[in-house]
């Protein structure tokens, strides 16, 4: 795969809030206020990249950082082009986002998703990640989401 990684920026707003209406048009899909806001957290609290081939973004995604060592971190967003999607790219972008989790020593990420999204549900079960609670009527059109957690630290689970 050719698929390089380098962190979102403002130039890259257009692409990645078109993407974003795109893919997510039933949720509803973050604004480009509501990237700008995130963008403004980084470094300190947030981590967001996208994901490019031939210069083209073809996904992205985002972290907020964990607040202690131990603390978990949260998948904000995670997003691949609908023809790139089951080609690498979102484990390409998983794998960056729990390598910045681990540097930043959190003991587990966290992250939503929709409970009718069986193509993310079963991505995220690939990646380590398992069931812990359902939020009723989180998402638009009255669907239900799910919270997921991948553990990160050796002893996290009996510890938490």
């Amino acid at each position: 795969m050719t698929v390089a990684l380098r962190p979102m920026g403002e130039p890259d707003l257009d692409t990645v809030v078109s993407l974003e209406q795109e893919l997510f048009a039933g949720d509803p899909p973050w604004s480009e206020r509501q990237f700008r806001a995130e963008l403004a957290g980084v470094p300190d609290t947030r981590w967001y990249v996208v994901a490019e081939d031939a210069g083209e973004i073809v996904g992205y995604a985002g972290l907020l950082l964990p607040p202690l060592p131990g603390d978990p971190a949260d998948v904000m967003t995670i997003a691949v082009a609908a023809d790139r999607q089951r080609g690498g790219v979102g484990t390409v972008l998983m794998t960056a986002l729990e390598t910045e989790a681990r540097r930043h020593r959190a003991g587990e990420m966290l992250l939503e998703v929709r409970a009718d999204n069986d193509p993310a549900l079963a991505f995220y079960a690939r990646h380590g990640f398992e069931r812990i609670a359902v939020r009723r009527k989180y998402y638009g059109g009255g669907r239900d989401g799910l919270v997921l957690r991948k553990w990160l630290r050796a002893g996290a689970a009996a510890e938490g």
